[in-house]
Order: C-alpha cells, then sequence, then structure tokens
C-alpha cells in the first residue's frame, strides 16, 4: 500500500515558482516623502515651537480646570479696572488743565487784549480832546492819555509773559510794542506845534490817529481775536465727555458682576469680598467721573454763556464808543479837511465814521442787555444805552453849531464845561457804565469757571488710586476660591 509523503517537500518533477520581488513601504496618499538621511548623517533635530505658540498651548491646557479658568478671570479683571483707572486719570488730567487754562490763562490773556486795545482807543481819544483845548491842555485829559499810555504798555508785558514765543501773538505784541513809541512821538509833535499855533500841529494829529486806527487798533484787534480764539479751544477740550474713561467703566462694571455671578452659581455663595469691593471701588470712580464732569462742565458752560459772551460784547461796546469819541473830536480837528462820498453826498469823514461805531455801539448794547441774567448786569447797561441816546442828541446839535459856522459854540458843546452839556460828559457816563457792566461780567465769570474747575479737583490722582485698589480687590477676591484647590 503506497501513501503520500509526509512533509513539505515538493514533489519529484515539480517545478517551485520564483519569488515575488520585496515592494518598500509606500507613503500615504497626499503626504509628503521625506528622502532618509545619508549615511553617516547627524538625526534631524525636532522643529522649535515659537514662545507664543507653548503661551496658547498653557493657556488652552490651563483653562480646561477650574483653578486656571479662575486666574484667567482675574488677570482680565485686573486688567479691566487698571485699564479703567488709567483712561479715567489721562482724560481727566486733560481736561483739568483745559479748565484751568480757561481760569488762569486764555480768558485773562483775552482781557488784557482788550484792555490793551481800550487803552490805545482811550489815549487816542484823549489826545485829541487834549489837542481841542488848545495850547494849555486840561491837566485831567494829559494825565488820562499817560494812564492810558501806560496801561497798554504794562498790559503788553504782561501778555508777552503769557504767550509762547514765536507765537503769532508774540509777534503782534512785538509790532505794537515798536509802534507805541512812535505814536507817542507823533503827539508830542502835535501838541508842540499846537502850542505855538502852528497849523502843522492838526497834521500831525491827524497822522497819529491815522498809524492808530489803520495799524496799532486792527494789531491789537488781531491779538484779542487770536486770544479769544484760544480761549474757545480751551473750553472746547475741557467740557467734551470722557467718553472712552466711561465706556472703561461700564465695562469693567459688567465683566465684575458676572464674574461675581459666575462664582455664586459654582459656589452658592452670594458674596465674594474681594470683589464685591473690587466692584465698590469701580462704581465710585464711575460716578466720581460722570457727577464730577458734568457738575465741571456745567460751571464751565454758565461761565462762557454769563460770562465770556457778556465780556466780549461789552468790551465790543467800549472799543465802539472810544472809536465814536476819538471820530467826534476830529471831525473838529480836521475842519473839513477828510471827506468822502457817501451815497453821491459829500461828507465830513470823522463825522461818518461817528455815526457808524454809534450804530455799532448801539447793537452792541442791545445784545449785551439780552445776555444780562440779573439786575446787577442789566443796570449798567441801561445806564450806558441813555447815555448814548443823549450823546447822540447833544452831538447833533454840536454839528448843527459848526455847520452854521460857529466853531466855538460847537467846540464848547463837544469838550466845554457842564454849563454847556458836553457830549463829553456823556461819553464818560457811557464808559464808566461800561467798566461796571465789564466788572461784574467779569466776576461772574471767575466764580462759574472756579466752580467748574473745582469740581475736577482730585479726580484723575482718586480714579488712579480706587483703580488700583479695586485692582487688588479683584485680585485676592480671585485668590480667596483658587485656595480652595489647594
Amino acid at each position: 500500500m503506497t501513501y503520500p509523503p509526509n512533509g513539505s517537500a515538493a514533489p519529484p518533477g515539480h517545478t517551485p515558482a520564483p519569488p515575488l520581488p520585496s515592494v518598500p513601504p509606500q507613503p500615504a496618499r497626499g503626504a509628503t516623502t521625506v528622502p532618509p538621511p545619508a549615511p553617516g548623517a547627524p538625526a534631524p533635530a525636532p522643529a522649535r515651537r515659537t514662545a507664543w505658540s507653548e503661551g496658547v498651548d498653557r493657556l488652552r491646557s490651563a483653562a480646561t480646570t477650574e483653578p486656571g479658568r479662575l486666574r484667567i478671570i482675574g488677570a482680565v479683571l485686573a486688567m479691566l479696572v487698571v485699564a479703567f483707572g488709567a483712561t479715567t486719570a489721562w482724560q481727566m488730567t486733560d481736561r483739568s488743565a483745559a479748565a484751568d487754562d480757561v481760569l488762569h490763562s486764555s480768558q485773562p490773556l483775552t482781557a488784557d487784549a482788550a484792555d490793551i486795545y481800550r487803552s490805545l482807543a482811550d489815549a487816542n481819544t484823549a489826545a485829541s480832546s487834549g489837542f481841542l483845548a488848545g495850547g494849555q491842555e486840561p491837566a485831567a485829559v494829559r494825565e488820562r492819555y499817560e494812564r492810558d499810555i501806560r496801561t497798554a504798555a504794562q498790559k503788553l508785558v504782561t501778555a508777552a509773559a503769557a504767550t509762547d514765543p514765536g507765537s503769532p501773538s508774540a509777534e503782534t505784541i512785538s509790532k505794537l510794542n515798536t509802534m507805541l513809541p512812535q505814536y507817542k512821538g507823533l503827539i508830542e509833535r502835535a501838541r508842540a506845534n499846537n502850542r505855538q499855533g502852528f497849523p502843522l500841529g492838526g497834521a500831525y494829529l491827524r497822522y497819529a490817529n491815522e498809524k492808530m486806527q489803520t495799524q496799532m487798533l486792527p494789531e491789537a484787534e488781531n491779538l484779542y481775536t487770536t486770544e479769544n480764539r484760544r480761549l474757545r479751544d480751551d473750553y472746547d477740550a475741557a467740557t467734551p465727555y470722557p467718553w472712552i474713561a466711561i465706556a472703561c467703566g461700564v465695562l469693567a462694571l459688567i465683566a465684575l458682576g458676572w464674574a461675581q455671578r459666575r462664582n455664586y452659581r459654582l459656589t452658592n455663595r452670594v458674596f465674594n469680598h474681594g470683589m464685591l469691593a473690587a466692584t465698590a471701588a469701580s462704581a465710585v470712580v464711575l460716578l466720581w467721573l460722570v457727577v464730577g464732569h458734568t457738575v465741571a462742565r456745567s460751571g464751565l458752560d454758565s461761565s462762557y454763556d454769563s460770562g465770556v459772551r457778556s465780556l466780549n460784547v461789552l468790551h465790543d461796546a467800549s472799543i465802539a464808543s472810544l472809536k465814536a469819541r476819538g471820530n467826534e473830536n476830529l471831525t473838529l480837528v480836521s475842519r473839513g479837511a477828510e471827506t468822502t462820498t457817501v451815497d453821491g453826498v459829500i461828507k465830513d469823514k470823522y463825522d461818518v465814521d461817528f455815526q457808524k461805531q454809534m450804530r455799532l455801539l448801539a447793537t452792541k448794547l442791545a445784545a449785551a442787555d439780552a445776555l444780562a441774567d440779573d439786575g446787577a448786569g442789566r443796570t449798567p447797561v441801561d445806564g450806558a444805552n441813555a447815555s448814548m441816546k443823549e450823546w447822540l442828541k447833544r452831538h447833533t446839535d454840536a454839528r448843527a453849531e459848526d455847520d452854521d459856522g460857529d466853531y466855538q459854540g460847537a467846540l464848547d458843546k463837544i469838550i466845554g464845561s457842564k454849563q454847556d452839556k458836553p457830549t463829553g460828559e456823556c461819553f464818560d457816563l457811557v464808559d464808566q457804565n461800561l467798566d461796571k457792566a465789564l466788572a461784574h461780567e467779569q466776576r461772574e465769570f471767575s466764580a462759574d469757571a472756579g466752580d467748574g474747575r473745582a469740581a475736577m479737583t482730585g479726580l484723575p490722582v482718586g480714579a488712579a488710586l480706587l483703580a488700583v485698589l479695586a485692582a487688588a480687590g479683584a485680585v485676592l477676591g480671585i485668590g480667596r476660591r483658587l485656595s480652595e484647590y489647594r
């Protein structure tokens, strides 16, 4: 009996199949093939990770645990509260500085510029009044002229010290300082010739008046306009609400409220003393910021509406009055030497300018009366208005005397004694009443602007300190929770 052979050997005569070739492992589809390192080459270093990516990984890892989340919340709360304090200190420091400039710098400098203008215009008026009086001008008129020149010189020195070197105001002050001695020289020549009875004196006086009207007063008006614009800029910098700081405060309070609510939901504890203190401190800063700035803004707005606007109108009225008086005097000095054509009619140039300035004076007095908010401010304005109307009546009588050829009669009605009822008496009353009104409005401005500035006192420093305390409270509150996990 035949059995098949045992084992795995091939039967006789069978030819074995050739072996399959070996296939190296293939990379996955889409993968990048990296060539094998050369024999003997060092192994490549592992790819280095950036600090940012490592930080993100750590933060992501920390956020998966409650202690990590608490640390993140504490850092965010501290950052928000500190940002709130910093923006409050920054914005309120700027506004406090602007309010301080309004009270102690720009408005006083604006008032000085107006005083320079008024002093120069009044000196010009006094010079023409003294010239009309003849060779022996009254001592009171001479003293008034000298006082006005001294006042103008002193105010120029004060203004120069308060302006920045190289600024437009500094250049204007320099020009006025140069022209003031030149004007005084012309007036002295006019006086010297007038004492000797030379007609050249009138020419010198008219030339001095032209220099004052066309050069010095326009420069003084430019100084006044520039400083008034600077005052308006300071108001614009002091009064806007600090919206960035307010927004940061609201955001900080929302974040603190959310954090405390989260703490309550996780632990069932109503209060966290640290975060409660941080919330209270932040709320105090926000309330102080809003209320303090609102009070400051109200005071500054009141100082502008009730003070600065009235002061500007009253200064304009005073300047118009001074110009009118100077033109009235020059009408008699020139005796028709200067004429102009109005609607085809030849008229005295100075009398035309006088009428123009009186119309402006009436307009400014009406505006000042409308702006006056109490009897103390309205009474002198009403007095000036009544004196202006009487001035116009007396001027009409003086012009009638002059037109009839009675020069001495016209002169008496301009600079004569009280019995002659001169226009100079009315001018003095207008000037005195305007000075009273200006003093009253200046006091109102100082009181309102001072109250506005006082409302900001301590706010920048107080906000910064409270913000630091709030940040510390938030961190301590979070630290109290963290201690429960140790």
